[in-house]
């Protein structure tokens, strides 16, 4: 056909170049409608689309057209801060184990990450049973946090006279509001040995046989 071998060979590299333009086209519009999705999130995407391709394709595709996600991450508190004039406890619960329900009940404070920032999580869970019998979350890390998951737990459970309550030192559990719950309810005042890492008062009860 008198056609130089070129020719052909441009046309290949014509189609693979519209090819890659549609394929940036897609990605464009996912990460429009998903901002948060990184390329491989991206590449299961383009699968579900009926598009297979590769992801460190993906990968070379999103970062020269600037579409890879640049993650801000949160400033987190700790939720433990034991630099507080409150009274300080004694650690009751060292040489105990729980033989039922209602006996030993730990208390401990994480935090959960959603989509734009994160949630404050105060649990009260039994020592026995391993069940949480109060919680609240809250944007803020005060004492109406770890008191909301209190009174929840005293509603739920009504525990009798002398149960121990075991959190850490935090100033949320030390607070005087806190402890005046505590006294009303006729409980047993514990909290966790200073400078310990691993006293955690729910990783404590795990520990337990």
């Amino acid at each position: 056909m008198k056609i130089p071998r070129s020719t052909y060979y441009h046309k290949v590299k014509k189609k693979d170049e519209e090819g890659e333009k549609e394929l940036v086209r897609m990605i464009e519009a996912i990460v429009v409608e998903f901002p948060r999705y990184g390329y491989r999130r991206v590449t299961k995407e383009l699968l579900r689309r009926s598009r297979h391709v590769n992801h460190k394709v993906v990968l070379k595709l999103m970062r020269q057209h600037g579409l890879l996600c640049k993650r801000k991450r949160s400033f987190v508190t700790h939720t433990t801060d034991s630099r507080h004039a409150h009274p300080i406890y004694p650690n009751l619960i060292k040489e105990i184990v729980a033989t039922g329900i209602n006996q030993i009940w730990v208390s401990d404070i994480t935090y959960i990450r959603i989509l734009r920032s994160f949630v404050y999580l105060a649990v009260i869970m039994d020592a026995f049973s391993r069940k949480v019998v109060g919680y609240a979350v809250s944007g803020w890390l005060d004492r109406t946090l770890t008191i909301a998951a209190l009174t929840m737990a005293i509603e739920s459970r009504n525990p009798p006279p002398g149960c121990i309550h075991h959190p850490d030192r935090g100033v949320q559990y030390a607070a005087e509001e806190y402890v005046d719950i505590l006294k009303a309810g006729k409980f047993r005042i514990s909290m966790s040995d200073k400078g310990n890492p691993y006293d955690n008062p729910l990783g404590a009860v795990q520990r337990k046989p």
